[in-house]
């Protein structure tokens, strides 16, 4: 019989009703594990459990909670090798990929460790005579993360290590794709000193446990990351609580080359932002915003470039394009193919399911070239090793192709004009923009967030995390008068 990984709930390692295998995407034959799934009741006892931990938790010195974050950013780093390769084994992203995103998730846990101790107040005086005022921040409570399978780990990290921070109980629902990066770092944060119940792991389905966690009165806010018609259902249903939501859900990212960029920069851009993690990222470069005059000329060179990129073994040396993570995702990326061809758009190359040395959801990069902005295709998001080309034959007529959308996460500019990057980063209508850059890879010591369907709710990381997870208090003081 199978071992099976146990959820952690309430400072315990807990079997469930069911369970499910984890397979390796890059080869099929490659079990990872056997993940057990929460039941109702055990996400009951942890929401119990979160409460009476929490108020501990609050009361522990400041440098007890610092030692605790970076006590798990210390281990996470020293063990991103190995972590890394379990991350990369059940996602499909290349190893080193998968390395770096560990390492990184560890980084927030040893920044908001330092946070612990700039958690500073403020004071006023009254307008009234002899009357001081107070104003600081206190923890929210009991916050619920639900986490995405594209980053497993960082994503859930730059959730869970500022709510600790900040004084919260967490309670985690991770994707039920990547159940082993979960466990891993629930194991680390589970030796921790922590107080019982602090920290619960609770995975299940978003249907069984997903929308109970959403749903419960216990739970003070919620912070998501994940598709916008799972994100409105969220909101739905914490709206009945008035539970504060923080959403991070779709995108449809524009890399806008104009006719004075370096051309092979903007290639080399183009490749990284569009196919990078094998696109499953939400800051993608999925439309190339390309300018007639450079047109024919990046065309030539992203084709010969993404007809180059080494599709492989997540975990094979040199390669630069995993798997797609899982067949379901596989059979949605194809129909996309389809869709982009009956709208009328070209596939210049890729866009196939590929047959490797192992038996994985492999699929070649693929291209659109004589797209319009209008395609679904450029108005919904993919999430697949696919770029659509839009030409336009002007800046002005760029950056309006860039800002049609509904959403607004990211978007980056490609010039040799300072003239023209500073227009675009102070008109491009998203969170983040980028120039000569490109629109995938954000720091964990600012904000990030998009606009539109992108986000709702509060920016994450840095310092601007603390607005989601504490509330402000102001207390006055009568001071009186010194006899």
């Amino acid at each position: 019989m199978a071992h099976v990984q146990k959820n952690y709930i309430a400072g315990e390692w807990l079997a469930g009703p069911s369970d499910i295998t984890n397979v390796n995407p890059s080869d099929l034959s490659d079990t990872i594990g056997t993940y057990a799934q929460a039941s109702a009741d055990q996400l009951d006892r942890a929401l119990d459990a979160a409460k009476t931990a929490q108020a501990e938790w609050a009361a522990y010195g400041l440098e007890r909670k610092q030692a605790v974050l970076n006590a798990i950013g210390a281990e996470m780093m020293a063990r991103a090798e190995e972590l890394g390769t379990l991350l990369s084994r059940e996602e499909g992203k290349p190893l080193a990929e998968g390395r770096g995103e560990v390492f990184r998730a560890g980084q927030f846990f040893t920044y908001y460790a330092a946070e612990v101790l700039r958690q500073l107040g403020e004071t006023a005086d009254s307008v009234r005579p002899d009357i001081e005022i107070d104003v600081r921040r206190e923890p929210v409570g009991t916050v619920a993360i639900i986490s995405p399978w594209n980053f497993p780990t960082a994503t859930a990290s730059w959730k869970i290590a500022p709510a600790l921070a900040y004084g919260n109980a967490v309670i985690w629902k991770p994707a039920n794709i990547t159940p082993a990066s979960a466990h891993a770092l629930t194991e680390i944060i589970s030796r921790q000193d922590i107080p019982k119940g602090l920290f619960s792991l609770v995975m299940g389905t978003g249907r069984d446990v997903g929308q109970r966690l959403v749903e419960s009165a216990d739970i003070d806010a919620i912070s998501f990351t994940g598709s916008v018609p799972v994100g409105r259902g969220i909101a739905a249903g914490a709206v009945q609580n008035f539970t504060r939501v923080q959403l991070e859900m779709g995108s449809k990212n524009a890399l806008f080359v104009t006719d004075d960029a370096d051309l092979d920069l903007a290639v080399t851009l183009a490749l990284g932002g569009a196919f990078g993690g094998t696109g499953q990222k939400c800051t993608a470069s999925s439309r190339l915003v390309v300018m007639d005059a450079l047109h024919d000329a990046f065309v030539e060179k992203l084709v010969a470039g993404t007809k180059a990129l080494k599709v492989g073994h997540a975990l094979t040396p040199g390669t630069q394009m995993g798997p797609v993570v899982s067949e379901d995702q596989l059979t949605e990326n194809l129909a996309w193919v389809e869709k982009g061809r009956a709208e009328g758009a070209e596939l210049s190359c890729g866009g196939t399911r590929l047959s490797m040395d192992t038996d994985g959801y492999y699929m070649s990069p693929g291209v659109f070239l004589n797209t319009t902005n209008d395609m679904q295709i450029n108005r919904q998001e993919m999430f697949a090793p696919l770029a659509a080309v839009i030409k336009v034959g002007s800046y002005d007529e760029g950056l309006a192709v860039v800002n049609d959308t509904n959403f607004g996460l990211t978007s980056g500019i490609v010039t040799r004009s300072l003239a023209r990057a500073t227009h675009f980063r102070r008109n491009a209508r998203t969170g983040v923009v980028t120039v000569n850059l490109p629109t995938a890879g954000t720091d964990y010591h600012v904000p990030f967030g998009g606009r539109g369907d992108s986000s709702y709710g509060p920016r994450e990381q840095g310092q601007t995390a603390r607005d989601f997870y504490t509330i402000v208090k102001t207390a006055y003081i009568a001071s009186g008068t010194p006899s």
